[in-house]
């Protein structure tokens, strides 16, 4: 198996290390984080997928961050809403729900903040990610987001991963293979 994965969105090229994550399977680790350039190019191009009535982002601490930052200015969105992966002693009666995602070898909780779920309620919602692979993530996310009382409208990725680039509910860029060991 090579040892790299060639991405190419639009005009640009990453070259993604391929990561054993079980005895019998690999994936092309996408880090978002501190790509600036495709950060931009990829908010660019997602806005066009959005729907065009939504009040508020959601996304997921840590790599979804950026890509909600400039989607939410991109889209003339003053705020957007981060699901954190752990309680926050600032938070003031937090929703919580278990997710269990592809890339993390134990279970984890979401929690919405209780003022961000005041303030999502009855509102209409997209949820952002950077991947979308086995659907943890999002599935905790609408959950939060139900709880809380909002609508989601949309659900948006730079990647879908493996299976999920067969999903008709979500809107993304590109593909990304799975590589079974």
């Amino acid at each position: 198996m090579t040892s790299t994965y060639t991405l190419t969105l639009g005009p640009l090229t990453r070259q993604l290390p391929i990561i054993p994550i079980s005895a019998d399977l690999a994936i092309a680790s996408f880090v978002l984080l501190g790509d600036a350039e495709l950060t931009d190019y990829a908010a660019s191009a997602l806005a066009h997928k959005m729907p065009a009535h939504f009040d508020y982002l959601i996304t997921m601490e840590s790599k979804g961050i950026p890509l909600a930052q400039e989607l939410s200015r991109l889209t003339n969105r003053a705020q957007f809403v981060v699901l954190r992966k752990s309680q926050k002693d600032y938070m003031r009666d937090p929703l919580s729900v278990p997710v269990n995602a592809i890339t993390t070898s134990a279970p984890q909780h979401l929690f919405l903040d209780g003022l961000d779920a005041q303030s999502i309620a009855h509102k209409r919602v997209v949820i952002v990610d950077d991947v979308i692979s086995s659907g943890g993530s999002l599935r905790a996310a609408n959950e939060l987001v139900q709880q809380a009382g909002a609508t989601v409208v949309g659900q948006v990725a730079i990647l879908a991963e493996g299976d999920a680039a067969k999903r008709t509910d979500i809107e993304f860029l590109a593909e990304l293979p799975l590589f079974p060991l």
